[in-house]
């Protein structure tokens, strides 16, 4: 049996009418037929809640002692013994009797849900948990009485009943809600406009969550990347320079101003090896958007402006804010900036201020993780400075008259050394020492022209210019090297602590962990190869990239994972030093594989088990709904071939009538368990082709009875691809059972229309309908709604025609008819440019 549905009615307040909208509710579900019944309603002596009791069952309630009184609660074994399809349970947030068989009223509500029955509740704002502080500093009273936020969120629908201050105080004042004695005092304490207008804010926010929960799981189910204005929500672009708080500040200004926006943090990295922002910097940004109540994200991406623009319409933003540029005048000759490229693509959807900030063209710098890599220009401006600048320096002194004097010249050649070291690193800086020694022995050092020296002074200063000049050249080096190192080490610590983030919160998807091994090493593409044995071939278990290789032997680097998996990667030679993270990636690699394979299996068996349930409804109704007709074309066959009595000629067509009916009945049930065993065994094989539709609905309709269907198709329809075998069957079941259901004061409405690329027929019927929790139930294999009789079928006809429908590409849908009754929706895809036929038939025809 399947765990039920919860449904909350949420209010700000005491008294807004969540009790009488439940009552309410309970009312229209009897009336379709549901079986309702009241497990625990408290009306507090309101005449209208009290009114609404009537034409409901009401179970008898627990009698518990307590201190000398008598007190009553729900009777949790009464409403399970009983099983209902759905049970009222008031007051979610209400502490039980001790005594009780559990301390809280909602635990009493899970052990209904456990036991498949549909229970509707009610709550106020605030006993919820998480607001308990916020409420008292708002009331000034503490609630004693609260249900953990995680029970109402796991509800499977909450509905906001909502009222104004001013209509709530009106209805209080009237007598709805509290007896007269008590009235004074609760609008003047409890019931004041400010603590209700405040109350109902927090209840209309604590809904707006929920609702956009909902909608960001609807929007990544259909894959939607436009920007849906629904709620403001701001992206804040970080470089991990100082300017980020200026701008996290300046966002939460922006949020402030309306109710419910949200703050988005991201910093964008480049992918071009273990390099990222100084995480000191970063650290700092990320505690100060969550003090703010915002979010801080991490994303890799080498456009920067498209990674931004991509992320926020991923999270339906609405604004982006960025910093005015930190780099000089003379650096935009190479490009626009992130600021200006974001402006630009950004789109109609999209709004980008550029905050102005105390870092704008100060220059951009380079993080610390990025300083220890030299880049080309550095290294070149470091040789030239080593090598020419010597000779340059050497020009300019023999030009002057008055010489500075030996020991000012090796000062001066000792500082392009150094300038050497700090521009291109330890060769540069040997050079410049060697290039500058040679200098000053030949052109100031007597005997001058000469590399010989006289004096021994002059030998002493110029070895001791070459050795400090060597020693500061290492030294700098060094410190650049531990910078790398470094650096290094913390982007090592960064993507192992995503990795072990990605084991706890059971990421699974293999895809997703190779393209961040290839954007993390700039490789062109990874596979994860594997094999059964060290003799048999290898095998591509998941790549990303264009042209993964097939062999660990044919990659440029290749990491093994135990005895027959490797990770294999081609685009260029890493480093020794970045194995030991490519080995970090290739385990969670094998673990990611190991954990869908296992989540494959699991699949696996519960189709096996769906099967086997299957089977048995199966052999259920092979005993009973097949043997029926079978029965029936049995007793006519012997009864025309008994001897005994003399059949008139009405009574054999009359026994042969029978004999037909239930060889039809017969043929039916046989055709749908056939065809639910294809669409079980996945033999379905849809012949798709363009057809209109007038040339397959009309031949569904021989089934049913003349008169039964309005048949409305317009001669404006497009094409449809489909295969019209199995459109027929689709057709013929729907109508067949809203005809079944249709009550005959008027006849099933069928209908077509077209939207965008997509042909929907809507096949309407006045009946009882069917209620939301059980609209996807009558789409499952041997499901009969409601109390249809057995041998009216197997159940099998509607589940039929959903399989046959997916198979073609379109979706079968069940809706509720206004006014009462049910609505089946097929959508079917539209032919690509079809062009509408001249119709046969009329575009409005009864059947």
């Amino acid at each position: 049996m399947g765990r039920g549905t919860l449904r909350i009615y949420l209010g700000a307040a005491p008294g807004v009418g969540k009790t009488y909208a439940m009552l309410s509710e309970a009312h229209r579900r009897v009336e379709r037929g549901t079986d309702v019944v009241i497990g625990f309603v408290e009306h507090h002596d309101r005449p209208r809640t009290e009114v609404m009791l009537h034409g409901l069952e009401l179970l008898p309630r627990r009698e518990l002692e307590y201190r000398g009184s008598v007190f009553t609660e729900m009777d949790v074994d009464a409403v399970l013994e009983r099983a209902p399809a759905v049970a009222l349970v008031d007051e979610l947030a209400h502490t039980n009797v001790p005594g009780s068989r559990n301390a809280k009223r909602w635990q009493d509500v899970e052990e209904l849900l456990r036991a498949g029955i549909d229970v509707i509740s009610t709550v106020n704002i605030q006993h919820l948990e998480s607001l308990g502080d916020v409420v008292e500093s708002i009331t000034g009273v503490r609630q004693r009485e609260t249900v953990p936020d995680e029970v109402v969120r796991r509800a499977d629908q909450i509905e906001l009943v909502d009222m104004s201050p001013q209509a709530l105080r009106r209805r209080m004042a009237h007598g709805n809600i509290y007896q007269p004695d008590k009235m004074d005092a609760a609008l003047s304490n409890y019931f004041r406009p400010g603590n209700l207008t405040a109350l109902r804010e927090l209840a209309l926010l604590w809904v707006a969550d929920r609702v956009d929960e909902y909608l960001q799981q609807y929007r990544g189910e259909h894959n939607i990347r436009t920007t849906w204005q629904a709620r403001e929500r701001i992206v804040v672009g970080l470089t991990g320079g100082p300017e980020g708080r200026t701008l996290i500040r300046r966002a939460a200004r922006m949020a402030a101003k309306g109710s419910g926006s949200e703050i988005l943090a991201v910093y964008i990295a480049r992918s071009d090896g273990l390099t990222s922002a100084s995480p000191k910097e970063l650290a700092v940004q990320r505690t100060l958007v969550e003090d703010l109540g915002g979010s801080f994200h991490h994303v890799i991406g080498d456009d920067i402006p498209a990674a931004l623009l991509e992320f926020a319409r991923g999270v339906n933003s609405t604004q982006i804010v960025l910093g005015s540029s930190r780099r000089k005048t003379w650096q935009y000759i190479y490009g626009p900036g992130v600021g200006a490229t974001v402006a630009r693509e950004s789109g109609p959807d999209l709004d980008v201020h550029i905050v102005t900030h105390e870092e704008v063209a100060k220059g951009r710098g380079l993080p610390m993780a990025r300083g220890a890599r030299l880049g080309r220009a550095r290294i070149i401006w470091g040789w030239l400075v080593g090598v020419v600048g010597p000779v340059l320096l050497a020009v300019v002194l023999r030009s002057m008259e008055d010489a500075p004097g030996l020991a000012n010249d090796v000062l001066l050649f000792l500082f392009l050394t150094v300038a050497a070291a700090l521009l291109g690193g330890l060769r540069p800086a040997l050079a410049s020492a060697a290039v500058g020694s040679m200098l000053l022995n030949y052109w100031f050092t007597p005997p001058t022209h000469t590399l010989t020296v006289q004096d021994p002074e002059n030998l002493v200063a110029i070895v001791i210019f070459f050795a400090v000049a060597v020693a500061v050249s290492s030294v700098v080096d060094l410190a650049a090297r531990r910078t790398h190192q470094a650096a290094r080490l913390r982007a090592e610590s960064e993507i192992l602590s995503f990795l072990a983030g990605s084991v706890l919160r059971g990421e699974t998807a293999l895809d997703a962990l190779l393209e961040r091994v290839r954007e993390t090493f700039a490789m062109e593409s990874v596979a994860l190869l594997e094999r059964s044995s060290d003799v048999e071939p290898w095998t591509c278990a998941g790549s990303v990239g264009p042209a993964p290789v097939t062999r660990p032997d044919d990659a440029d680097v290749d990491m093994p994972v135990g005895d027959n998996m490797a990770l294999a990667l081609s685009g260029r030679v890493l480093p020794a030093e970045d194995r030991r993270v490519l080995g970090a990636f290739a385990a969670q690699a094998a673990v990611v594989l190991d954990r869908q394979r296992l989540v494959g299996e699991a699949e696996q068996a519960r189709r096996l088990a769906e099967g086997n349930r299957i089977r048995t409804a199966l052999l259920a109704a092979v005993s009973h709904d097949l043997r029926t007709p079978l029965a029936s074309i049995k007793a006519a066959v012997s009864s025309l071939r008994s001897d005994d009595v003399a059949w008139s000629e009405e009574d054999e067509a009359e026994l042969l009538e029978g004999i037909e009916d239930g060889a039809d009945r017969l043929d039916h049930l046989v055709g749908n368990l056939l065809d639910m065993s294809r669409l079980q065994t996945g033999t379905v094989t849809p012949l798709i082709r363009e057809i209109d539709l007038d040339e397959v609905v009309p031949m569904a309709l021989g089934g049913v009875p003349e008169g039964s269907v309005d048949l409305d198709i317009p001669e404006t329809l497009p094409m449809v691809a489909v295969d019209p075998g199995l459109l027929e069957r689709v057709v013929a079941n729907i109508v067949e059972n809203a005809v079944k259901y249709n009550p005959g004061q008027e006849p099933v409405a069928v209908a077509a229309s077209a939207l965008g690329g997509r042909v929907e027929l809507r096949v309407v019927d006045r009946g009882r309908g069917v209620p939301d929790e059980a609209k996807d139930r009558i789409f499952e294999p041997f499901q009969r709604y409601g109390d249809a009789p057995r041998g009216a079928g197997v159940g099998l006809g509607l589940a039929v025609s959903r399989g046959f429908a997916e198979a073609m590409g379109g979706t079968l849908d069940a809706e509720d008819t206004p006014g009462g009754g049910l609505t089946m929706v097929l959508t079917l895809t539209a032919a690509p440019g079809g062009v509408r036929a001249e119709a046969e038939l009329p575009a409005r025809a009864t059947s």
